[in-house]
């Protein structure tokens, strides 16, 4: 019996942040997967290697976590004023299907310095020397991310001493500035779409929990740790190994999910796991870090802690981390007073791998509170390029 070839698609696997994935430019991608559709999912599934019953991802470039499942699709922007559109896909591990509700803000970055690799920004745009400001449209939120990306010789500068908490050796730093973060294009266009800093959330089989509730960077559901057992110190294996204690993570965010209007009935969860996430924050104490370094409670504002896809992450989602800076700088959420209370227009917090700042714009206008603004410091290195194989009955 013939079986039917494997093809060639031209890929680059870049690390971004504490993140990976697979990069393609538009027209490089087979026809049918040009546009959304079926054709496209299927790709990009067999692309990581899912649904995997095994969770290994061992036929496919994926690395089994929330991390590495992940597909980003680049194009010459179809908006004013910018350079890049920019399309991400959080490809389920043992499920067939890819979630497009939201951003990854660590592949921001991989998408900002990739957008230069695949010759998609004006030349006369790129300085010998110095560095290239790509104006990115995030097309999953409809948002606006400007990337600060270093040039030497023309060519993207990858190597440098930037450290990055959770990744394991330096690079050079890109500064990523996320443009009125707020509202992630969700219906009600509010930042708080309960209309409320902190509600009572109340979690099938668990009870009634404080909770904030905001759209910025990413919907991300707060509670804090100490309300459901938790230190804030709390490291992957503390979790992922516990099937009862992701149980009620997944329960809490699902009743966040549906108090946001994010979905309509509890069902629609499980096919939109990326979004919202559920953190939990707490005041800063001393912890020993995933790589056993002491992050001291002197050198944080507060302690954070989120799960992506089901899992506790290993360091923090840069979209996430749009959310606690945003959140901090509101007077009065429950990670505002974490970090302990008051206005702020950055904070540190203490995650998993270690340690990360971001700072938010946020204002208040006619009552309606609003971030114009949010900024972080990641880094980006191209892992490997030229084809990605998969057999061409695939999709």
């Amino acid at each position: 019996m013939a079986h039917v070839p494997q093809i060639k698609v031209p890929a680059t696997y870049i690390r971004g942040g504490t993140s990976k994935g697979v990069f393609f430019r538009l027209q490089d991608l087979p026809e049918r997967c040009q546009v959304p559709g079926e054709a496209r999912d299927k790709l990009f599934m067999r692309v990581i290697g899912s649904p995997d019953p095994y969770s290994a991802h061992i036929d496919g470039m994926g690395g089994a976590t929330s991390s590495t499942s992940k597909c980003v699709i680049l194009s010459k922007s179809s908006q004013p004023d910018h350079d890049v559109d920019y399309l991400y896909g959080q490809v389920s591990i043992d499920k067939a299907f890819v979630d497009w509700s939201g951003n990854c803000g660590n592949l921001s970055t991989a998408a900002g310095a990739f957008a230069l690799h695949a010759g998609l920004v004006d030349p006369a745009r790129i300085p010998q020397n110095g560095t290239c400001v790509v104006r990115i449209w995030q097309a999953n939120i409809q948002k606006t991310i400007i990337a600060h990306v270093p040039v030497t010789n023309g060519q993207v500068q990858e190597t440098g001493d930037f450290e990055l908490d959770g990744v394991t050796f330096p690079a050079a730093e890109i500064v990523l500035e996320f443009l009125d973060p707020s509202d992630d294009g969700e219906e009600g266009g509010s930042m708080f779409p309960t209309g409320n800093l902190v509600d009572d959330l109340e979690v099938p089989g668990i009870g009634t929990l404080k909770a904030t509730m905001i759209s910025a960077g990413i919907p991300t559901v707060f509670v804090e740790a100490e309300a459901i057992g938790y230190k804030g110190t709390e490291l992957r294996e503390d979790i992922n190994t516990n099937p009862e204690a992701l149980a009620r993570f997944e329960a809490i965010r699902v009743a966040g999910a549906l108090r946001m209007g994010l979905i309509k009935t509890a069902e629609e969860a499980a096919t939109r796991q990326h979004t919202p996430k559920i953190a939990f924050v707490a005041k800063p104490v001393d912890y020993l870090s995933s790589s056993g370094k002491t992050v001291s409670a002197g050198d944080v504002d507060l302690l954070a802690r989120a799960l992506s896809m089901g899992k506790l992450h290993h360091a923090m989602m840069g979209t996430a981390a749009v959310a606690i800076g945003t959140a901090a700088a509101v007077p009065g959420t429950l990670v505002n007073l974490a970090a302990g209370g008051g206005e702020r227009s950055a904070v540190r917090f203490g995650h998993p791998s270690g340690t990360l700042r971001v700072g938010a714009e946020a204002t208040q206008v006619n009552g309606e509170w609003t971030v114009t603004k949010a900024i972080m410091s990641r880094s980006a290195r191209v892992l490997m390029e030229g084809w990605v194989r998969v057999p061409g009955d695939a999709f």
